[in-house]
């Protein structure tokens, strides 16, 4: 309490930075112009990466969405963290430390506006029991899918949106989310604060206002669905389930516009040069209908969301910070998600826990210089989703998938990052030293289970 008190007596410019991290939800790689996107329009986030870093070879927790969050929150990675199902609703448990519960002793607020994913209402693994001060949004993943549903979460009750009551369309849930994660900005101003916004955008639901429809409609050359609302009993949008690729384009570029709204208000508060905005996405782009081969979603690289290969891994990772991020930036060095705990931690001066398997990256953001220490190495990167496991050891990176009969696959990625050329057989002690990496960085999970929802009661609407 009295670290709280004297960050608040600070100015801006005096206390530690605020931290806002921004993540979307199956943005592929190369979904932004700044990675290399022709298609679709992001000038906002484009802006970002001239301002700050653009770092080309960090990865998420995980192809898929669960358990990559969980890695983010914990500094744990796949092999060690607790969420590692993808059903929806598996909690963290009471005794999980997420970066909210090492920032709060620092004197930070902390708040999440966006998606959860990792507990449900009534288990210890919702954002108020896990150090966040403020939620609004989404609990269950599967909640998250779509755009109009009739209620959200403000902690722990419903928050219901009366424009979207028996279908309508009045109120879409990202300008939501965006809305309530601006006005915790401005309560905030006046001490040290960290904001996580995960955006349930451009997954599913492929729907998006008209507004932002508008400027891509007739542009591409559409393969028409039927879309995943039949199964849910909400209404169809026919004009919008017909142009999927125009949809997801506009999705993004309307994602791109609320970052836009947040740089803005940080200005206007005179927060700007004292915040650090990271922003990155979940996994790799996902297959379907919003047609990642189209948009070349994963740029050069193999695979998309749900395996292992660099396009359901590697991730898109902006980082702006005036005046001490250097503007225009790129950076090669490879991390993942398990350290933003620790960077975050250094970042605010707060205590890290013991045996995590993160680093932080704070001398590869701003400088050994200013950090103040070299960039400390990483024995390996691992990820695991299922029995499908992947370890990478400075340019080189084991596959280890059960379709392929759970042979050890081995790639050069300095030489080729499309994982096209399985040198396994060339260097079998290379394949043999990763693929002992694989069994040693797996530590079986505890129960993975869902809760079920209350006897009678369907768990979405």
């Amino acid at each position: 309490m009295l670290v709280f008190v004297a960050a608040q007596r600070l100015s801006a410019a005096e206390r530690a930075p605020n931290i806002v991290f921004i993540m979307a939800d199956d943005l592929g790689y190369a979904h932004l112009g700044c990675y290399g996107q022709t298609k679709i329009r992001t000038p906002n986030l484009d802006r970002m990466a001239a301002e700050g870093l653009r770092c080309t070879d960090v990865y998420a927790g995980c192809c898929v969405c669960a358990p990559s969050r969980s890695v983010l929150m914990t500094g744990l990675h796949g092999g060690h963290t607790p969420v590692r199902g993808n059903s929806g609703g598996i909690p963290l448990a009471d005794d999980d430390v997420t970066v909210a519960e090492v920032l709060k002793p620092a004197g930070y607020a902390t708040g999440l506006f966006g998606k959860w994913g990792l507990g449900e209402h009534g288990t210890p693994g919702v954002p108020y029991r896990q150090g966040f001060d403020e939620f609004f949004g989404y609990l269950h993943q599967i909640h998250a899918h779509f755009y109009y549903p009739e209620y959200l979460w403000l902690n722990d009750q419903r928050y219901p949106l009366p424009g979207n009551a028996d279908g309508g369309r009045g109120q879409y849930t990202h300008d939501e989310i965006v809305a309530q994660a601006l006005d915790f900005v401005r309560r905030h101003r006046d001490e040290p604060f960290f904001l996580y916004v995960p955006f349930a955008v451009p997954h599913y639901e492929l729907l998006v206002p008209e507004e932002s429809l508008a400027e891509y409609a007739g542009k591409f050359p559409e393969t028409p669905y039927k879309g995943r609302r039949k199964k849910t009993g909400y209404p169809h949008d026919y004009a919008q389930q017909a142009m999927p690729r125009a949809t997801t384009a506009a999705i993004i570029t309307h994602m791109d516009r609320s970052v836009a709204k947040l740089f803005k208000q940080l200005d206007e508060l005179g927060l700007d040069e004292n915040t650090i905005v990271f922003f990155t996405s979940d996994n790799g782009a996902t297959y379907g209908p919003s047609d990642p081969d189209f948009f070349n979603a994963c740029g050069p690289f193999r695979g998309t969301k749900g395996g292992l290969y660099e396009g359901g891994i590697r991730t898109p990772m902006i980082v702006r910070w005036p005046g001490h991020v250097d503007a225009g930036s790129v950076s090669s060095e490879p991390w993942y998600f398990a350290d933003v705990l620790p960077t975050l931690a250094e970042l605010a001066g707060a205590k890290v826990p013991q045996d995590i398997d993160g680093v932080s990256m704070l001398p590869t953001l701003i400088g050994e210089k200013a950090a103040g220490h070299k960039q400390a190495p990483h024995k390996y990167l691992y990820w695991e989703d299922g029995p499908d496991r992947a370890v990478r050891v400075g340019g080189w990176k084991a596959v280890r998938q059960e379709q392929n009969d759970n042979r050890i696959e081995l790639y050069d990625l300095t030489a080729d990052v499309g994982e096209s050329n399985d040198l396994a057989g060339e260097h079998p002690e290379i394949a043999a030293r990763l693929g002992k990496l694989l069994k040693e960085a797996h530590r079986p999970p505890r129960p993975q289970i869902e809760p079920e929802p209350p006897a009678g009661k369907k768990k979405f609407r």
